[in-house]
């Protein structure tokens, strides 16, 4: 029997977690749906990520409105994809901030995405008509933009860390606090997506940034948080071992002339023992081999995924 395609046939809803990691430093889990996060500043609030549909990012800010009333100042995109964009609508933030390269993937392929993380998700887009258009950044920068929190918080720092999940990824980091938000650039007991990655850079000097911070707390795209050193490190490595292992096994097919089919079933089989359970594994590997197997022929910049090539891919590798 086929399988659902992707997450298609994932409709049961996740249970909600929201933790105070610091004073008013939140982050909002649930069971491997993308996080979200929010950091209180003495005058203002900044969120980090937007969800899927304004609809569902409202439920995540009447969460935080329970713990405090600030004005959005910031809403902080983690990078370009349409569950991370599109409700920015509801966060009425004075200015939204991304990587420059963010923007230009947005202008480049925003539609596209909206289209296909619909089909590949639709539970996460809650209410989808609600959704005004596609989310453009008011704010981008290169290398990082310092935000000053106000009174005794510190500083909120935004960097750009290399490529990695995408062209554009960047990260929040909390000097004083030494919390890191890491976007999907790392997952915590959940599967990667790397459909739009660059998994060599990524693998290794990307994440070899996210272990420099020495944080004493991550939250990831997906998963729960990471709490202490030695957690944080864990999930940074444990996303190191996937793209480690994926690479090695699409590139020896890849090296051997086989075919990408092939390089899928090698590398399936190579993760499922230890990933195979998280979230959304199945749905993932199709697209994260193809894109590596289209790197492996010299395609730098990714193919832009539609609706028909999500479909096309699936039932070529997955099916």
């Amino acid at each position: 029997m086929s399988k659902p395609f992707a997450s298609s046939g994932d409709l049961s809803e996740k249970r909600e977690t929201l933790e105070i990691l610091a004073d008013g430093v939140f982050a909002l889990t649930a069971e491997g749906d993308p996080n979200v996060g929010a950091i209180e500043g003495e005058e203002f609030l900044v969120a980090f990520d937007a969800r899927a549909t304004p609809v569902a990012a409202r439920s995540w800010l009447e969460t935080l409105r329970q713990h405090t009333g600030k004005k959005i100042r910031y809403l902080v995109l983690s990078h370009y994809h349409a569950v991370r964009t599109l409700g920015a609508s509801a966060f009425e933030a004075d200015e939204i901030v991304a990587h420059e390269n963010t923007r230009l993937l947005i202008d480049e392929r925003g539609a596209d995405d909206w289209k296909s993380e619909l089909g590949r998700m639709p539970r996460l887009f809650r209410e989808p008509d609600s959704i005004p258009g596609l989310t453009h950044p008011t704010v981008t920068f290169r290398e990082a933009m310092t935000i000053d929190l106000g009174g005794d918080r510190g500083d909120l720092v935004l960097e750009y860390c290399g490529r990695g999940h995408t062209a554009g990824d960047i990260v929040a980091w909390l000097p004083k606090q030494r919390i890191l938000f890491a976007g999907d650039l790392v997952e915590a007991q959940a599967a990667l997506y790397t459909g739009d990655a660059f998994h060599a850079e990524w693998s290794t000097k990307t994440l070899d940034r996210m272990l420099s911070f020495e944080a004493d707390a991550l939250i990831g795209g997906r998963g729960p948080v990471a709490k202490g050193r030695k957690a944080v490190t864990a999930a940074i490595e444990q996303t190191r071992e996937f793209l480690t292992i994926m690479q090695d096994k699409v590139r020896s097919v890849h090296r051997r002339g086989g075919s990408v089919k092939e390089a899928f079933e090698d590398a399936h089989s190579a993760l499922a023992p230890k990933f195979g359970k998280w979230p959304i594994f199945e749905h993932c590997m199709p697209f994260n081999v193809q894109r590596l197997w289209d790197e492996l022929d010299g395609v730098d910049w990714p193919r832009i995924w539609t609706a028909a090539r999500d479909r096309e891919v699936w039932e070529k590798l997955q099916d």
